[in-house]
């Protein structure tokens, strides 16, 4: 399958154009990061079923191991560097669609009004709604456009690790309706003696209360982060999926009930003000109560998720048919724990970053390829060679992960 996806992006541009050939070109970058994709997949599948390797270091499965772990590694560098490209040019495609939506959803506006008043002719609100539209537009463009280099309106929804943020999300989500309803009511009230502001106590409550939520959200993150209770990988670039998603991709329960019941009470919210556009939205007291359990939820999430790297144990690997002995220099130990490989860092380029600090020697991990992934690292176990460097007695290991934290230290009897 490797091989044929690497055919199938290598077609595109043909055979002999280079991924960057075409410098500034979205399409191009994209191609390019497929193409590196498709053909470290191949190299990967090629060098677990034992082809490949040069007859220099066949002869030794240490030298063999080593050498397609540092082919790997240059690979997953290949592949890190062009989606970097591909990133830009998808946050640059990104800021050309939010400005071509902002407006599509004002034209839109436009034709539903003069739609739906070809029967009841037109009225003072709809044009408040629609001039409202504008004024909203106007500064949403201004602020796409002042953050072009971070995917336009997407720069104020990302976090410092390159995600969308779901409660920044919705926190905005909310700020955006209630500056429409604003705007909406402001305009009607030079055309009308109403501006109802009774009953809009539950509404302010309710985005205080998300907003509170993002500014707590960020707090428990950063303060568990520089605590070491929690390890955060850069991503490459924001994806829709951040919202309902873990860092690994997983669906996230958490952040899944806290957008929909978010999404469904803000909708209601939104009829209540279409039926009637003459005071602000006042959505029940059960419904704003019913966000605040979904935003405890939310935080009660975020306070317990992820965790720290932990060693637990430091063993001889033992290879069949080996008799059992003590550690010495140049056996492969087998480090037993979790938290190794944090969610977000199970991409090639971030595994070539963990690290076994033995003693003085800092020793990288070694990828191990098999068919469709690979079997060294893992979240729960490491194995790597004990270096010659290493002198024998009392050693420390402990394990530097992707996220850059370290592991409490455990001390080894090397043997002579």
């Amino acid at each position: 399958m490797a091989v044929q996806e690497a055919r199938q992006y290598g077609g595109r541009h043909g055979a002999g154009d280079h991924p960057t050939a075409c410098a500034g070109c979205a399409h191009c970058g994209e191609t390019g990061h497929r193409r590196a994709v498709a053909a470290f997949l191949a190299r990967r599948e090629e060098l677990a079923a034992g082809h490949g390797v040069p007859a220099a270091v066949a002869h030794s499965p240490v030298a063999a191991r080593q050498w397609v772990s540092d082919e790997l590694a240059q690979s997953a560098r290949a592949v890190t560097a062009h989606g970097r490209e591909a990133g830009l040019a998808w946050l640059a495609r990104v800021r050309t669609g939010s400005l071509a939506a902002i407006w599509a959803a004002v034209l839109a506006l436009l034709l539903g009004q003069a739609l739906t008043a070809l029967g009841t002719g037109w009225t003072a609100a709809r044009t408040a709604g629609l001039c409202t539209a504008l004024l909203l537009a106007v500064p949403l463009t201004a602020a796409a456009h002042a953050h072009r280099a971070r995917g336009g309106l997407l720069a104020p929804l990302t976090g410092e690790d390159n995600r969308l943020s779901t409660t920044r999300a919705v926190a905005a989500a909310w700020l955006l309706f209630l500056c429409y309803a604003l705007l909406f009511l402001t305009l009607r009230s030079l055309t009308a003696t109403a501006f109802g502001l009774s009953g809009a106590a539950a509404l302010v409550t309710v985005l205080a209360l998300v907003s509170a939520v993002a500014v707590t959200a960020r707090l428990v993150v950063s303060t568990r982060i520089a605590g070491r209770r929690l390890q955060k990988v850069r991503a490459d670039r924001p994806r829709a999926a951040d919202l309902l998603c873990d860092d690994n991709g997983r669906a996230d329960l958490a952040d899944v009930q806290y957008v929909l019941v978010s999404g469904a009470v803000l909708v209601f919210t939104a009829v209540r003000l279409a039926t009637a556009p003459d005071r602000l939205p006042a959505p029940p007291w059960s419904l704003a109560l019913l966000v605040a359990v979904s935003a405890v939820w939310h935080l009660a999430a975020k306070c317990t998720e992820g965790g720290p790297p932990v060693v637990h144990a430091v063993v001889r690997a033992r290879e069949a048919g080996d008799l059992d002995a003590p550690i010495r220099v140049g056996d492969d130990i087998e480090i037993r724990g979790h938290g190794f490989v944090p969610p977000g860092a199970a991409a090639p380029d971030p595994l070539t970053r963990l690290v076994v600090r033995i003693g003085a020697v800092h020793a990288h991990v070694p990828l191990v390829p098999v068919p469709g992934g690979f079997a060294n690292p893992t979240d729960t176990v490491l194995t790597v060679p004990l270096p010659a460097d290493v002198e024998p007695g009392r050693v420390e290991v402990s394990v530097v992960t992707a996220a850059g934290f370290e592991t409490e230290r455990v001390t080894i009897d090397v043997a002579d």
